[in-house]
């Protein structure tokens, strides 16, 4: 990789004129060093979410999901748009991870492994939801094909609750040993600078032996090609079944054959949208903006722009179709003239403005390369991606094809409380992962330092010129 030559006219992908140490240094330095108190701070914040969010969770159980604003017509509410909304959020990680490195892109080197990390803390908050929303967890159990004590008992594979499950746990089962795999050269330079016994102690357990040979590397990189041609496909699988929940069901404003490659650019518009939120905020507090560059955030906003283009067209055909259908009943789904003006206007334009209105400016390059209006147009296509998850399924139920029994949904704080609580277990998750595990890929920099570093790449320049 190293021989590979790469035109000096593209901007570095590793500035501030590296070396080797250095991106050893720059690296460890945010798991050796003591915390600050900026990274405390937030830890307590988010323990708070995540304790509110747990006790909410326990009072559900106990209680029944009657303490939710669920009714006789709207079955579904926060619950379900928030599965869909975290597991969409996971996208970007295996995208990043999986389908760039297939296509040899080197700038996801500097990103790939906070993504990969937030691919697998969001599909764990996913996976709550589906759980919860049974009532009756533990018979939850009863979703997996297992023997058991009542005879002959399979899963339903009718039901779209066992498709959920089968989708997170092979995502998550992938995702986790493609981000393990590659973490595994780094443990091991954590634990050759391992001060104390019981620090090499855990890290040479997590490193499984490398000793950075050639065999190793060989392995490393089959391997890597490997789980990578085996993600991709989940890029595109796994929010398709999400959407088959709805596509596959009778409900107007559901049963629509556009919901499949929909699902998956919102995923990977909203996912990019996180790895951006969290990006920016590593870049600052661990100090990396010589590896995670201008160059980083405007290629990710790109693609932000990319898939929401492919988002934007989504919401005019379903929009289109909502008008040009004549029907009453279509003229009451998320996307149509009735949800624009209807009691739900408010989540309606929400959606519009956060989804189109605003992340429209990233056409611009000014507004691409504006780190602090890049921060707030990631947290606003977030913002708009959850109205888009609670329109669908709020609006679409509100108004079904009996006038008798439409109703609106009235979350409780129990609703509010159990959302919250999953950003709050997101967010220890998280800095948790900042302060144990490195968050670049530093052996990965480091194979492209002599062809993307900033010194390098001036001396290359010089030598063409």
């Amino acid at each position: 990789m190293s021989g590979h030559y790469e035109a000096p006219i593209r901007e570095p992908l590793i500035i501030g004129h590296k070396t080797y140490h250095d991106i050893t240094e720059d690296i460890a330095r945010p798991i050796e060093e003591r915390a600050g108190k900026l990274w405390w701070v937030s830890l307590y914040a988010a323990l708070v979410l995540f304790i509110y969010g747990f006790g909410c969770i326990a009072y559900t159980i106990g209680t029944g999901i009657g303490a939710w604003g669920l009714n006789r017509t709207i079955n579904w509410g926060w619950d379900i748009t928030n599965f869909v909304w975290w597991v969409g959020i996971g996208h970007a990680g295996t995208l990043i991870s999986a389908v760039l490195l297939l296509f040899r892109q080197r700038w996801r080197m500097s990103v790939n492994r906070s993504a990969e990390a937030m691919t697998i803390f969001a599909v764990v908050q996913a996976a709550i939801f589906p759980v919860i929303h049974m009532g009756r967890v533990w018979v939850g159990y009863w979703v997996f094909p297992l023997p058991n004590q009542f005879g002959s008992l399979w899963g339903n594979f009718n039901s779209p609750l066992l498709w959920d499950v089968f989708a997170i746990s092979t995502y998550f089962s992938v995702s986790t040993v493609f981000w393990f795999m590659g973490l595994i050269p780094d443990f091991a330079m954590i634990r050759d600078r391992a001060k104390t016994p019981w620090t090499r102690k855990i890290y040479t357990f997590l490193a499984f032996g490398w000793g950075g040979k050639a065999k190793h590397w060989q392995r490393f990189e089959e391997l890597s090609l490997v789980l990578a041609g085996l993600a991709t496909p989940l890029v595109f699988s796994v929010h398709t079944t999400v959407s088959f929940d709805f596509a596959t069901s009778v409900i107007k404003g559901w049963h629509s054959t556009i919901y499949p490659p929909y699902f998956v650019a919102g995923a990977i518009f909203s996912g990019f949208a996180m790895v951006q939120t969290l990006l920016l905020i590593a870049r600052k507090v661990c100090h990396l903006e010589d590896y995670i560059t201008m160059y980083h955030i405007e290629i990710m906003n790109i693609v932000i722009v990319v898939t929401g283009g492919m988002v934007t067209v989504a919401y005019a055909t379903e929009y289109f179709i909502g008008w040009y259908s004549g029907s009453r009943f279509e003229d009451f789904t998320y996307l149509s003239p009735g949800a624009a003006t209807g009691p739900y206007w408010w989540a309606f334009w929400s959606l519009i403005i956060c989804n189109l209105v605003i992340p429209a400016s990233f056409w611009f390059k000014r507004a691409r390369t504006n780190i602090i209006w890049t921060f707030i147009v990631a947290l606003i296509i977030n913002i708009g991606m959850w109205f888009e998850r609670f329109d669908i399924i709020v609006i679409n139920l509100s108004r079904d094809y009996l006038p008798g029994s439409w109703t609106m949904f009235k979350p409780t704080i129990i609703d509010v409380g159990v959302y919250l609580g999953t950003i709050g277990f997101f967010s220890v998750l998280f800095l948790l992962y900042a302060r144990t595990f490195p968050v670049i890929a530093q052996a990965e920099l480091k194979s492209i330092l002599k062809i993307s570093g900033e010194t390098y790449k001036a001396k290359e320049g010089d030598e063409h010129h």
